[in-house]
């Protein structure tokens, strides 16, 4: 029996076991009851406290371990006695289960408590016996004072673990003793423990302090011994916010933790109900922020730390910015009636309170103005209660029980923004239909907002809820909602007009003149001056078209917009009404004037004179606004009437956006760099475009008797317009693009030029570091070091080689630690690593001492030039020269000759050390005199060199005796050598020295007491000369790894860069890194390592032979044998475990960007602990040992309090609660990186359910939380939110929850597909530094940092990601911010002005889908709101991009659509109009410009082809070819051949190439460049273009931009063709497809009097893009072109194809589904009536070739087209009549196929018949083919984009057979030639070289792996 309950315990315990794989942090197994408490219970953390305990002495005493489980299992009860919340059921009858089991074992199994008391009582004894309590600390207290830098360090780690295990467990005893003594009796609790018993528990819960949940800075701690509490601005900012004097006093019942006095946040907390948590969380963060900035302030350090001034000062500024602009903007008063006079303590007041609000905020923190809001209403509240000295809650926030700031405040707003958000119908809503979170802050720019009251006034229209879509479309009742505020975003293109009409204006009007101009034939004579003056009324139209489109663009948002803004839109629209007509008249009436002959035009004059006048004031303010002193002088005279009504007329006046003016000096160079497009621009305009086409359009528009083919409806009569927009047309579009091309090459020179000043790339290769090593240790100590007065002391003194020794000891343990990252990295070898560590140069011989890399080989080739010198019988000069040709052969020499002296000296005795100094006497004496080569046979030296090797390979052993004797015969041996073949001296002079060392050698005493070395340093010395004279091959190519040599080159090329100078740690600015993360990998799994595609190859076998040296070198470090068979590593966890993070690492994994940004803990762990050691050596001229000895330096309590201070590491892991419930793999590995960084925190947001009014319900909270000592995670934080957080954007939102729990000054936005390096991270503090560098009018909000793409060597595609990503985030961006001055953010690893942009909105924006590119519109705000933003390139990031085609596909689709949705966005408005005119079209061209370029790119195509097909099919062609040469035309042959560079990528690869060239040097950026061609790089681009095209214009006409998850993984597996036809169908198949069928019709019936060779010239850059577009998904598809995956494509295909949808079929499964899924973007009426216009086009096809027929003859009649029709009509009656359903047709089969059979031979025998009896043809049959098939489509275009009409008219079914048959017929036209190249197996195997050359180049043999032939068997 008692077996079988051991089972069930088991199998319970099991059931509650957290399911965790590996082990804890500490080595130990994770797992016991202490399992997943439920969501609904986790409000009381003491449960899975007191379950742990009970797991861990459940061996020790099972009734102590069920007394715990009874307690946790009452608390339980307590909080949800129904058990009604998820999970808990399940929870509660498990532990009763354990407890039953428990009692059962007992004898009686009944429970006495009083017992229980006893037992509770002499078991907290025992344990503490047990565990020897008492001296616990003590030990460990002696451990630290022992030296916290010994070699205990690892102990120390293990003693404190120990400990805080050992009191976490009492703790849990004594409270449960506690509770149940109670429980018994209340009245006599206290009796029952006795007083001894009660005074050790006391004891032992006031060693619990670092048991506390705290984050960085435990602050609740009762004993404060926790190092970082002991930094003197730590405690001075903590008492700071104690010593408030006009604090009343609170009231007893609020509870405060031991040991700590309320503070200011308690008052606010008591007053306005804050969480506990968040006052917690930000009494943290405040302290955080006055700390670092006291630090700042080189305070010297007193007894009694006080808060500076200046510091509360700085910090009160910074937070409370935007609210004191925020009061200037609306002109109402601060609620401080004095800054100047204020306190420090009223500052730190205001601080608080401003921080309290900001941290329980939630979603309103995208709403910074309304936190002015309330924080101004909150801060009156709380100075009048102070007044009055009266605390009580709040009435603002009063509820039944207090205050409830959460309740009262917040929710009320964020019930109103949840309900907007719920409205937007998961993003398909239109913007216009629905407030964002822009909206709602928008409201609180006017005083408006005041009609809210204090508190809330609920009624208003602001609160308000809308009515469900669904059900009332968006009307909440009698027209009360409250509507958009400011701006509407409707879904047109005029947006693009509309925000960008000065771009639009001067390009048209340009265009304009340049064409008046080149009519007149380019002569300036007073006709043209009058044709140009004709500019005037273009400009005023134009002006009066955007005041128009202020009107239509605001509708939606004059109800709720500003009075003055209304007004405003409508006097413009007024002015310019009047002015286009009065500008127009004149005009019109002046040229009627010039007409008539001998008048004097008065009316010419006037409109001269106001032409005149409009254009001198533009100007002048134009250029007076570019003058920041005269900007800051009409701010000033704002309240000058005039002034005040000029400025409001000329821009609006918005909150944000104001002073977006630039420094003059900035401003004339962004100027110039547009003068230089502009000029290349017009001058191509001009003499390549629109010249050439003037005698053309001339010639045309004079032709007068053209024949046309078909029934004309509009040229004939009207100077034959379609034929000239046919001309004009491409050269139109190239015209509107090649800004675009000229920006882009303009910006790639100048941002080489760029690159170069900044010495990028000076270092490119690995020869480049070893010439310049010696340089190196200079360079680092002038930039990334603190600045030393020692240095200065020997410069000065000319101590040069003494200045040069101490910068290498100072840089040695830096190179060492970067050195021995990359060999845990497995980049390098154990061998490599030996080579490359510098020795610490911190003893006495006389010289620097390099790597061993600079100097292997360098000793025997001196050797050999020194046996040459005797054959040419060299001077001793001679000869010295000759080895110091090569610095490191003439250190090495120096080296060898002072280390030998230095180990002989100390390894001998008396007699031995006068032989050596005699010896380097007669040396030195030799030199001097210049008789080396006659005093000293250097035909010897190799004997010599022999005998030192022998002594150092013996002396670097062990000490035993036969190795001390062994020594000894050595050192005798180098003494006969020396003394008998060496010497050529006269030893005469020294008789009595040599003749008693002979004395010595003759009796066997000499060397014989000799000392075995066993000092560390000497010992190494001993090691690195054995080195030195052992190896004998260059190490020229060390080391071999080429991302090891990547970084080393950038690292010490940044060295010699322009970087601010490094701060000490404690003064540099503090920092966090944030990373947001949803259900990506975390790590690899074995099984998903392990998991083999359809070709048999793992991901493990991949990265094997990708990464081989990198395997091998991860195989020596685990100590494993590289032949060894991977099977033997799975049988240890920790292997494997090894293995799975070395896997992870070389993925897109968020594992690896944690190892990543750790490195800056790492580094600025070392930088700490180095200057504190070297902080006694500043005045010496000479390091100590100990000065730069790094061992133990992640172990020292004050490196990592400094450390803690400045860094912190929040990963917010959205779901992170729920993976934990559902025991997610990715959770596990989540609490893995914690137990492994014990710095990281992890933010998620939990959903809780509880009980509430009998109903469960759930709440959120955002949590903080990190590894404990248990391995489990341990609650920090836990702060309620007011509901759901995500109502916007995921990522957005994900980042805003946990935003609150980052620290600093500034913090870095990563994703968690990037990667960091150690060198990298030591540039840390030197980047912080920018912030307060000079880098324009105002300081950086955003500092720009350079990425490094990891990915480019997977694939050919990677390549090419790479290679564009590279040059956009280097060359681009260095561009963008100087001189542009438009950098954004992009989603790179930007470091922000953390109080600037969390006071301001965040770091991204979060409405749904407009801010679907979230991370720029973190740029744009920044911009907006007066901030900087820079870039800078002396630091890199890693960061992985996609790598397969689709991957790329969907993350460029991504982009575009944001970038479609941006065009519609107020931010992109804005800035285009506040922008100054050159600022505004570099933004243009470098956001959405970029995106409507590329898709005129492609327009142009389809204009050319369209209006080459209206000349073939109206006929006219031939007559105008022969009259006006357009087929020859030079305009056209620019526009198109610009348009072709630009769709293969030519303009794209320009920066590209001088990347390659400025950091690569110009050979290999040939070879780069010739390889991307070679590998089709072409064919990539123009298929992107595709991509950029489509996701953009269709965003912008229907919507349906969103986050396209991409994988990131790695792509070695074949793509099906029908999942390529899914996803590239709409995009790029349809539109290749009709190109295709342009191309045909004018081969078929254009005019080409050059023949053939004529149409391809014209037609090559259509047809190479038809091919990219139908052909490169399986071009870049691995095994594309294999047969049987051919085969089995197509069997796959034809079963999508032909599977019926359904309700819940995807459409992965149906073609049904796809469908319906590729038209569910097509929801708004204007969407439909769009689709329906631009079908139209298809329709022309069959107009023209009707009339083209044999059969039809002359006849251009309508009828002829009417007939078509009818043609048409019986081939769709045919079609229906064979696809006719089967299901209704079963009980008539029989007559439904005789019917079709009939049809079939009727309609064969009427097709024989026309052919026969009429004119018909058989190439008339298959132009009908061409002429129905696109009208066919026309038609099925329409009839799906009014789709619901169809379904009405019960016609769906047919257009879906329609539809069906279409992509039938499509996808055979795409297969046919894939199964055509598939027959060819060259084909294949030349295909897999072309996608996968790069990464197999280094050791993949593709042919092996995709042939299927895997040998790893043993996987």
């Amino acid at each position: 029996m008692s077996q079988v309950e051991d089972l069930w315990e088991r199998l319970v315990r099991a059931a509650l076991r957290r399911e965790r794989t590996g082990i804890d942090a500490y080595g130990r197994p994770v797992g016991g009851i202490a399992g997943n408490v439920p969501s609904s219970l986790a409000k009381n953390r003491d449960i899975d406290a007191i379950l742990r305990a009970a797991d861990e002495i459940q061996d020790d005493d099972p009734n102590v371990s069920r007394i715990l489980c009874e307690y946790a299992y009452s608390l339980a009860q307590n909080l949800d006695p129904n058990s009604e919340g998820r999970g808990v059921l399940q929870f509660k009858t498990g532990l009763m289960s354990v407890i039953k089991q428990k009692l059962a074992k007992r004898e009686g199994g009944i429970i006495d408590r009083s017992q229980d008391i006893t037992r509770l009582q002499e078991f907290y004894k025992h344990y503490r016996e047990k565990h020897n309590v008492d001296k616990l600390r003590e030990e460990e207290m002696q451990l630290r004072e022992s030296g916290a830098f010994s070699g205990n360090l690892g102990e120390l780690e293990r003693k404190t673990v120990k400990r805080k295990r050992v009191f976490a467990t009492l703790k849990v005893l004594g409270t449960v003793l506690e509770e149940l003594t109670k429980e018994v009796s209340p009245e006599d609790a206290k009796r029952l423990i006795p007083d001894e018993l009660k005074r050790v528990m006391e004891s032992d819960a006031a060693m619990t302090e670092d048991l506390i949940a705290y984050n960085i800075i435990p602050l609740d701690a009762p004993d404060r011994t926790n190092a970082i509490l002991s930094l003197p601005e730590v405690q001075a900012a903590v008492s700071a916010l104690k010593e408030f004097k006009g604090l009343s006093k609170l009231p007893e019942s609020l509870s405060l933790p031991a040991g700590r006095v309320a503070d200011v946040l308690d008052f606010l907390h008591f007053v306005f109900g804050f969480q506990k948590d968040n006052v917690s969380n930000q009494r943290e963060h405040i302290v955080h922020l006055l700390a670092n900035e006291q630090s700042r302030l080189r305070i010297p350090d007193e007894p009694e730390p006080k808060l500076d001034e200046a510091a509360v000062q700085k910090v009160f500024l910074k937070s409370l910015d935007n609210y004191i602009k925020w009061c200037n903007y609306l002109g109402i008063r601060a609620v401080w009636s004095n800054l100047e006079s204020d306190s420090k303590e009223k500052k730190l007041f205001f601080i608080s309170l401003y921080f309290l609000i900001w941290g329980e905020a939630a979603n309103i923190r995208f709403l910074p103005e309304c936190l002015c809001y309330v924080f101004h209403h909150m801060a009156r509240e709380v100075e009048e209660m102070l007044r009055q000295q009266n605390v009580r809650p709040a009435e603002s926030c009063k509820t039944d029980n207090g205050a409830s700031f959460l309740d009262q405040v917040i929710h009320p707003l964020y019930v109103v923004v949840a309900a907007e958000a719920g409205n937007n119908d998961n993003g398909r809503a239109p913007h216009s239909a629905w407030r964002n979170y822009d909206d709602f802050n928008e409201f609180f720019w006017s005083l408006h907002c005041f009609d809210l009251r204090w508190p809330w006034s609920k009624s208003e229209s602001f609160f308000l809820k809308p009515t469900l879509r669904s059900k009332n479309l968006l009307k909440a009742g009698p027209s009360k909602r409250h509507g958009k505020t400011s701006f509407v975003e409707h879904r047109t293109f005029l947006h693009l007009y509309h925000s960008f009409h000065r771009l639009w204006i001067f390009l048209i009007m340009m265009f304009q003149g340049l064409t008046i101009i080149a009519f007149n034939n380019g002569h300036i004579n007073s006709k043209t001056i009058r044709e140009v003056l004709s500019l005037g009324p273009t400009f005023v139209v134009m002006k009066f078209f955007e005041s128009v489109l202020d009107i239509v663009m605001m509708f939606g948002a004059y109800s709720t917009s500003r009075r003055l803004a209304v007004s405003r839109i409508f006097f413009r629209f007024l002015w310019f009404s009047a002015a286009s007509v009065l500008i127009c008249f004149l005009y019109v009436k002046a040229l009627q004037e010039q007409s008539k002959s001998n008048t004097d035009s008065i009316i010419f004059r006037i409109y001269v004179i106001v032409i005149g006048i409009y254009a001198g004031v533009q100007i002048f303010i134009g250029f007076l606004m570019r003058i920041p002193a005269f900007h800051r002088l009409t701010n000033q005279c704002d309240n000058w009437p005039l002034i005040h009504f000029i400025k409001w007329m000329h821009q609006e006046h918005y909150y944000v956006g104001r002073g977006m003016y630039e420094r003059t000096s900035d401003y004339i160079k962004y100027m110039i760099f547009w003068f230089f497009v502009l000029g290349g621009k017009y001058s191509f305009a001009y003499f390549l475009l629109i010249k050439p086409l003037v005698k053309p359009t001339r010639t045309i528009v004079k032709m007068n008797r053209l024949d046309y083919s078909w029934h004309d409806l509009v040229s004939k009569n009207n100077h034959n317009a379609l034929t000239v927009a046919s001309l004009w047309g491409p050269v139109v579009t190239i015209y509107l693009l090649d800004a675009q091309l000229f920006y882009t090459i303009i910006s790639a020179v100048w941002g080489f030029l760029l690159g170069a000043r900044d010495r990028l790339g000076e270092i490119r290769s690995l020869g480049a570091v070893h010439k310049l090593f010696e340089k190196f240790p200079e360079a680092f100590m002038n930039t990334l070091y603190i600045p030393q007065s020692n240095r200065t002391y020997l410069q000065s003194n000319g101590q040069v080689l003494e200045r040069s020794k101490a910068d290498a000891a100072q840089f040695a343990p830096f190179w060492n630690e970067i050195i021995k990252n990359l060999r845990e990295e497995d980049y390098i070898t154990d061998l490599e690593m030996e080579l490359l560590l510098m020795p610490c140069n911190t003893g006495n011989i006389p010289m620097v001492q390099w790597p061993l890399f600079l100097l292997a080989s360098k000793i025997f080739l001196a050797k050999d030039i020194a046996v040459e010198s005797l054959d040419t019988r060299d001077s001793q000069e001679e000869l010295w020269n000759r080895i110091s040709r090569d610095d490191y052969m003439k250190y090495a020499v120096e080296e060898c000759f002072h280390t030998i002296m230095l180990i002989l000296t100390a390894i001998l005795d008396d007699e031995g050390k006068m032989w050596v100094e005699r010896i380097y006497e007669d040396i030195h004496s030799s030199i001097r005199n210049k008789n080396i080569p006659k005093d000293f046979q250097l035909n010897k030296l190799q004997f010599v060199i022999s005998r030192v090797t022998a002594i150092m390979g013996v002396l670097k052993k062990s000490e035993t005796a036969e190795q001390h004797n062994g020594a000894v015969k050595a050192v005798l041996d180098l003494y006969d050598v020396i003394r008998h073949d060496v010497l050529s001296i006269n030893m005469r002079e020294h008789y009595e020295t040599w003749s008693m060392l002979s004395k010595a050698r003759n009796e066997g005493t000499l060397f014989s007491k000799l000392k075995w070395p066993r000092d560390p340093e000497l010992r190494a010395q001993v090691k690195r000369l054995y080195s030195l004279l052992t190896i004998k091959d260059s190490a020229a190519n060390i080391p071999k790894n080429l991302e090891a040599r990547r970084r080393l080159e950038f690292f010490t090329n940044s060295l010699f860069m322009d970087m601010p100078a490094a701060k000490p740690v404690r003064e540099m600015m503090s920092f966090s890194v944030f990373t947001p993360y949803y259900s990506e990998i975390v790590l690899y799994s074995m099984d998903e390592l392990l998991k083999k595609n359809e070709d048999g190859i793992s991901i493990l076998f991949y990265l094997q032979k990708i990464y081989p040296d990198e395997w091998r070198n991860f195989l020596a470090r685990i100590g494993r044998d590289e032949n060894a068979v991977d099977l033997e590593l799975f049988d240890s966890p920790s292997d494997t475990l090894e293995l799975r993070f070395w896997a992870s690492y070389r993925g897109q994994t968020l594992a690896r960007t944690v190892r990543g940004m750790m490195y800056y803990r790492k580094a600025l762990m070392l930088q700490t602990y180095l200057e504190r050691m070297t902080a006694a050596d500043m005045e010496t001229a000479v390091y100590s040992k100990e000065a730069t000895d790094t061992r133990g330096f992640e172990l020292s309590p004050e490196a990592r309090a400094q450390t803690d201070l400045k860094f912190t590491y929040v990963v917010t892991c959205q779901i992170y609660g729920k993976q934990k419930e559902e025991q997610k793999l990715e959770a596990a590995d989540i609490a893995l990186l914690m137990q492994r960084n014990e710095a990281l925190r992890v933010a998620f947001i939990d959903e809780v359910e509880t009980l509430k009014d009998g109903r469960v319900q759930t709440e959120y909270y955002s949590k903080l939380v990190k590894a404990d000592i248990n391995g489990k995670d341990k609650e920090i934080y836990s702060v309620k939110l007011p509901g759901n957080p995500k109502l916007g954007e995921g990522k957005p939102e994900n980042q805003n929850h946990a935003i609150i729990f980052t620290r600093g000054n500034a913090v870095q936005t990563i994703d968690m597909n990037q990667d960091n390096y150690f060198e990298e991270a030591l540039k840390m503090r030197n980047l912080l530094e920018e912030f307060h560098h000079d880098h324009g009018i105002r300081p950086p909000s955003i500092l720009g940092v350079r990425e490094h793409v990891f990915t480019g060597s997977v694939s050919s595609l990677a390549s090419f990601m790479s290679n564009q990503e590279g040059s956009f985030v280097t060359l681009g961006q260095r561009v963008l911010a100087n001189p542009l001055k438009v950098r954004m953010h992009y989603g790179h690893p930007d470091v922000f002005d953390r109080v600037f942009h969390i006071t301001r909105g965040g770091i991204s924006k979060a409405s749904r889908v407009i801010n679907i590119s979230e991370d720029i519109f973190a740029g744009f705000n920044s911009t907006l709101r007066q901030g900087n933003i820079t870039h800078h390139e002396y630091i890199q990031v890693g960061k992985g991009r996609d790598v397969g085609l689709n991957q790329i596909a969907l993350f460029e689709g991504k982009v575009a659509g944001g970038n479609g949705e941006q065009v519609l966005s107020r931010d992109v408005y804005r800035l285009g109009q506040l922008f100054d005119f050159f600022r505004m079209m570099s933004f243009y061209f470098t956001t959405v410009g970029y995106y409507f370029c590329t898709m005129l790119t492609v327009l142009t195509v389809y204009i050319f082809l369209y209006g080459k097909a209206y000349l073939a099919l109206s006929g006219v062609g031939e007559a105008i070819e022969d009259r006006a040469e357009i087929t020859d035309n030079t305009a056209l042959s620019a526009a198109l051949n610009t348009q072709f560079l630009f769709q293969i990528g030519i303009f794209t690869a320009v920066p590209m190439v001088l990347c390659f060239i400025l950091e690569q040097g110009f050979l290999r950026a040939v070879v780069s460049f010739v390889t991307m061609q070679l590998q089709l790089c072409t064919v990539f681009f123009t298929f992107s273009l595709g991509t950029r095209t489509h996701y953009f214009g269709r965003t912008i006409l229907h919507g349906g931009a969103k986050y396209r998850a991409t994988g990131r993984g790695f792509v070695v597996r074949h793509i099906k063709f029908a999942d390529n036809y899914r996803l590239y169908s709409r995009s790029h198949f349809v539109k290749g497809l009709e190109i295709v069928l342009l191309l045909i019709v004018y081969l078929a019936y254009g005019y080409n009097d050059g023949g053939a060779l004529s149409y391809i010239l014209l037609t090559v850059s259509s047809w190479f893009m038809v091919i990219s577009w139908l052909f490169a998904p399986y071009l870049f598809n691995p095994s594309g072109f294999e047969w049987q995956k051919t085969v089995e494509d197509f069997r796959d295909w034809t079963n999508w194809l032909l599977y019926r949808g359904g309700i819940g079929v995807k459409g992965e499964e149906s073609w049904e589904a796809w469908w319906d899924e590729e038209l569910a973007h097509i929801r708004t009426f204007s969407g439909r009536v769009m689709e329906t216009i631009l079908s139209l086009r298809f329709f022309i096809f069959q107009y023209g070739i009707v009339y083209k027929l044999h059969i039809q003859g002359t006849d251009t009649s309508l009828s002829v087209y009417g007939f078509s029709w009818i043609v048409l009509a019986v081939l769709i009656v045919l079609f229906k009549v064979f696809t006719f359903s089967q299901k209704i047709s079963v009980n008539f089969q029989l007559l439904l196929r005789f019917i079709q059979g009939l049809s079939f031979l009727l309609a064969l025998a009427g097709l024989v018949i026309a052919v026969v009896l009429t004119k018909l043809s058989v190439p008339d049959i298959f132009a009908c083919i061409l002429a129905f098939v696109p009208t066919g489509w026309g038609i099925l275009s329409i009839a799906a984009a009014w789709k619901p009409l169809m379904k009405k008219l019960r016609l769906w079914k047919s257009i879906r057979s329609i539809a069906r048959l279409y992509d039938a017929g499509m996808g055979m036209l795409i297969f046919i030639p894939v199964a055509l190249f598939s027959w060819f197996p060259f084909i294949s195997t030349f295909q897999t070289r072309l996608m996968f050359n790069q990464a197999f180049s280094r050791g993949l043999e593709i042919s092996l792996i995709l042939a299927g032939n895997n040998p790893n068997t043993g996987l």
